[in-house]
């Protein structure tokens, strides 16, 4: 009964999805979009960055695509469903346990993550010259996996942390940074001269998923040891999903 009502939910999820599909595209795809239109195709134009530069960027922007399409899939959704709506509620009386309905959201908000980042190829071979290996793209897939559901259950700690009240600094104080300091934009190991800026990264899981990317697609890059870019995401993802459940129980019970 509990994976028949887990697959339930799950599905209703993934229908309103569909229903909903042009203001989920705007949401997931405009922001990567419009970096990939500026930092490469406009700066390459004028000179200011070298015609190499979307081979860094676009792994990641991948990378951020399935992150925060994941993060935001369930971060913003969950505060209001735990405060003002109290749809959880509904959830609360499906018949399973009330932690599968926090793994219920991860999962959903796992595969937004990894749509919005494999829709983000087609734009990126659309915008820029680029070619990558046939044997780095199962490598990259999961990694694409590992961050998606990395920003799942980093939504579902923040999700169930951040008071409704304090709802407005969510972007600045909590996306921002992530979004700046997760080596989406330059290779972690370019930040040597600039060693306080490239231990605030090594904080930031991020990192881990856009130089995983970047060495299964660009592997000429310089990037932290795959190995390395694996085993921290998974680490991460254990411990988010064990918070952000424990945060789940609490205010979902409360």
């Amino acid at each position: 009964m509990t994976g028949r009502a887990f697959l339930a939910v799950l599905r209703r999820d993934l229908f309103v999805t569909g229903r909903e599909l042009p203001s989920f595209l705007a949401q997931t795809l405009v922001q990567p979009f419009f970096f990939l239109l500026v930092f490469v195709v406009v700066l390459g134009r004028g000179g200011f960055v070298s015609p190499e530069y979307g081979q860094i960027m676009l792994p990641g922007l991948i990378a951020l695509n399935a992150m925060f399409g994941a993060l935001q899939a369930v971060t913003l959704p969950l505060v209001f469903e735990l405060s003002w709506t109290r749809e959880i509620d509904d959830r609360l009386l499906a018949p399973m346990p009330v932690w599968a309905v926090a793994v219920e959201k991860i999962a959903f908000a796992g595969m937004r993550g990894l749509l919005a980042s494999l829709l983000m190829v087609p734009i990126g071979f659309a915008m820029i010259d680029i070619r990558w290996p046939a044997e780095g793209l199962a490598t990259a897939l999961l990694m694409v996996v590992l961050g998606s559901l990395l920003g799942a259950a980093m939504g579902l700690t923040i999700g169930t942390a951040v008071p409704p009240r304090r709802i407005n600094i969510l972007f600045a104080v909590i996306f921002t940074p992530l979004l700046f300091t997760g080596s989406v934009q330059y290779p972690w190991l370019t930040l040597a001269d600039l060693r306080w800026f490239q231990v605030l990264s090594a904080v930031n899981p991020l990192t881990y998923v856009s130089e995983g990317i970047r060495a299964s697609l660009v592997p000429q890059v310089p990037h932290i040891p795959l190995w390395v870019c694996v085993l921290v995401p998974v680490a991460a993802i254990v411990l988010f999903t064990l918070l952000g459940i424990r945060g789940f129980l609490r205010r979902a019970l409360d």
